[in-house]
């Protein structure tokens, strides 16, 4: 039987994360479930948190805690409650395993590439979540992004580190009347078809 070489590079990497930083892969997972819920509550509501709208049914009423397990352990959720009737997310919390999956894919992917509107708004889509608009969206693509921005550029004095890789690509660049090879990092890089990239900015 011949065997199967294809690795996910999303799941590969979220259990790196998971492996060496716990604490960060579950602060993600967390925030993003959590802004996944609000938005879905405000929905319900018929407004956002705090906003005076003439198509508000209902308010929001505090939170109440439930431990979600993960893969990258015991999560505390916050799941608003409303005056009126009840909030539950059964997309999150009763098909467990989908969606902890979907969602630790999102926080991996949005590590390696970056992340998008258009992801976050495939994972509402997938997940079933009705209502919840392109602005509180790309909220929570923002959101998200902090924190991978915040867990990428952390200082490293908290070794010791077995391996540290530093990403580069190469680039001849004209110094002092004279060609010299200069390692450009990835914020600098363009994508192409392919999957390489090329180096962007006015060099001589």
């Amino acid at each position: 039987m011949a065997v199967d070489n294809s690795v996910d590079p999303a799941g590969w990497l979220a259990e790196q994360i998971g492996a060496c930083e716990p604490d960060v892969l579950r602060s993600m997972v967390k925030t993003m479930a959590e802004a996944l819920m609000s938005a879905e509550a405000d929905a319900v509501c018929g407004a956002g948190y705090g906003q005076r709208s003439d198509e508000r049914v209902n308010r929001r009423n505090g939170y109440r805690q439930r431990d979600w397990d993960t893969r990258a352990g015991t999560v505390e959720l916050a799941i608003p409650k409303l005056r009126s009737g009840s909030y539950f997310p059964e997309w999150l919390l009763e098909r467990r395993r989908r969606a902890e999956q979907a969602l630790v894919s999102v926080v991996a992917t949005s590590y390696l590439l970056g992340v998008s509107t258009r992801r976050v708004d495939k994972l509402v889509e997938q997940m079933g979540i009705k209502g919840i608009s392109k602005s509180q969206v790309s909220e929570m693509s923002k959101v998200l992004d902090a924190q991978v921005a915040a867990f990428r550029n952390r200082p490293l004095e908290g070794g010791p580190y077995a391996f540290v890789w530093v990403d580069a690509l190469t680039q001849k660049v004209r110094e002092g009347g004279r060609v010299v090879n200069t390692g450009l990092p990835p914020e600098m890089w363009t994508p192409i078809s392919g999957g390489s990239g090329q180096a962007t900015g006015g060099f001589s």
